[in-house]
């Protein structure tokens, strides 16, 4: 068992009850928990670690495992449970690490910027394995995520003059305003194949274009150029976060949606960086962790309030009247949702451009998001039928402008499933089984396991509470045969 003792002397042990809650909630037997942590162990290339049930019964009884054991229990449990589960949640100490080995607390300076989405990109496309990226990739949740997402806000200090050489000449002309043109084209284009086939079909060119772009910005280019690579950048790691997030790698995701917020700062686009805290904030509702979603999103309307258009502005509500549903703070949801409703009604008075990253927030997007927020509200209430009332008519709206839309396939299935919950919640089990019979149809249109696993949820849902209805046998005998599997990530 060499490697995975622990440092707890007798005299200070005691049996660790977080660790044993989750244990027991996990439904895991010692020895299946001990083939798992060695299985990662190897996958992190830890080949020293071997642990046993009399390991696990040890730590139960209180002794702290060494690195990186902990970190590898806050990913199984994280994996198990669906939600963030950290070090301290498992009453386990973890060794206090460099901020560069944390994932999250990053030094906002433009060449570290440069120099960790080059070695991330890297990475993902060397490795490509589910879920791991290298040994100090784990999510954050909780002051250690929303701390350092504080100083997106804090100005830079200057960069000496020494450490921006001034192009040459010859340098100068390296990248043409046509070539920047089409990088920028080549972002719009691949978050079009994301809308239409889900994040796990194109997720690796993303990922391939934003590593060159980083190469572009380790040369010298004019301060103009380098800002607008930055954008790029930005906007191409939020979108490798996106499709990450939308195919189940959540580590993967945090760490993409950080190094874009990054980018965004150096390239001084504080409504892009609302965006990328947005999606960020998404991420932690999908988590389990509203409370951080709802800090992201005020980070995200604090940052862009001045300089956003109306329609940025009305997703940020509409993603605070999420975080708040799941809170089950009702009030302040329905404020929210009413600010996005009114906002949104702006949006053709507006008079620039949106930019393309925010052009997704349609009237459909909103009625699906706001219809969300009051499903979520009937859920944490207890089933609330008043609640599911009052996402019904906002669904309906929604899902029938994304079929006249024919272009946002994701957004259609996911709202098809959410139709098919609003019925459920309202005892209407025929007609919430026709709606999850057209979504797996849709699914099939697109590489997404977000959507694959609501239907799964839903479906469960349904079984559990009309398991006898012939409609809903009928449907988990369809499930059985469109989804079979969890999709590959890619």
């Amino acid at each position: 068992m060499s490697g995975s003792g622990g440092n707890a002397t007798n005299a200070d042990k005691r049996p660790n009850e977080l660790f044993t809650s989750w244990f027991v909630r996990s439904g895991w037997s010692k020895g299946e928990l001990a083939r798992q942590v060695n299985r990662r162990a190897r996958q992190l290339g830890a080949n020293h670690i071997s642990t046993d049930t009399s390991r696990v019964r040890r730590w139960l009884d209180g002794e702290n495992p060494r690195e990186p054991i902990p970190k590898i229990l806050s990913e199984l449990f994280s994996e198990r449970f669906g939600v963030v589960v950290s070090v301290e949640d498992l009453g386990l100490r973890s060794t206090r690490r460099p901020p560069s080995a944390t994932g999250v607390d990053l030094p906002w300076t433009g060449p570290q910027t440069v120099a960790h989405l080059s070695e991330f990109s890297r990475s993902d496309l060397m490795l490509a394995r589910r879920g791991f990226l290298g040994s100090s990739l784990a999510l954050s949740a909780g002051p250690s995520l929303i701390e350092p997402m504080q100083r997106w806000l804090v100005p830079a200090p200057p960069c000496p003059q020494e450490s921006r050489p001034e192009p040459t000449n010859r340098a100068r002309g390296r990248l043409s305003k046509p070539e920047l043109d089409l990088l920028e084209a080549t972002t719009v284009m691949f978050r079009q194949w994301d809308a239409q086939c889900g994040g796990g079909l194109r997720r690796k060119a993303v990922v391939g274009q934003l590593h060159e772009v980083t190469d572009l910005l380790q040369e010298p280019q004019p301060e103009q150029t380098t800002r607008k690579l930055f954008k790029v950048a930005a906007e191409l790691a939020e979108l490798a976060g996106w499709m990450s997030y939308d195919i189940g790698l959540q580590p993967t995701a945090q760490k993409y949606f950080v190094l874009a917020l990054h980018a965004a700062k150096e390239a001084g686009d504080r409504p892009l960086g609302s965006f990328i805290l947005s999606s960020m904030s998404r991420q932690m509702i999908h988590l389990g962790r509203p409370e951080d979603a709802l800090e992201l999103i005020h980070l995200a309307q604090y940052g862009s309030r001045d300089c956003a258009g109306p329609r940025t502005q009305a997703m940020l509500y509409a993603m605070e009247a999420r975080a708040y549903a799941n809170m089950s703070q009702p009030g302040k949801c329905k404020r929210a949702v009413r600010m996005a409703e009114d906002t949104f009604s702006d949006v053709d008075e507006w008079d620039e451009p949106d930019p393309d990253w925010i052009r997704f927030f349609s009237e459909a997007e909103l009625h699906g998001e706001n219809s969300h927020s009051f499903r979520d509200l009937a859920y944490v209430a207890g089933r609330s039928p008043a609640y599911a009332s009052l996402a019904e008519p906002l669904m309906r709206r929604a899902v029938d402008l994304f079929a006249q839309d024919g272009v946002h396939q994701r957004s259609y299935a996911l709202n098809l499933i959410g139709m098919a919950t609003v019925h459920l919640l309202q005892r209407e089990p025929e007609q919430s089984a026709v709606l999850a019979q057209r979504a797996m149809a849709e699914a099939k249109k697109v590489r997404s396991e977000r959507v694959n696993t609501r239907i799964r949820k839903t479906v469960d849902t349904a079984v559990r509470d009309f398991g006898d209805l012939a409609d809903v046998v009928h449907l988990t005998q369809r499930l059985a045969v469109e989804l079979p599997e969890a999709a590959e990530a890619v």
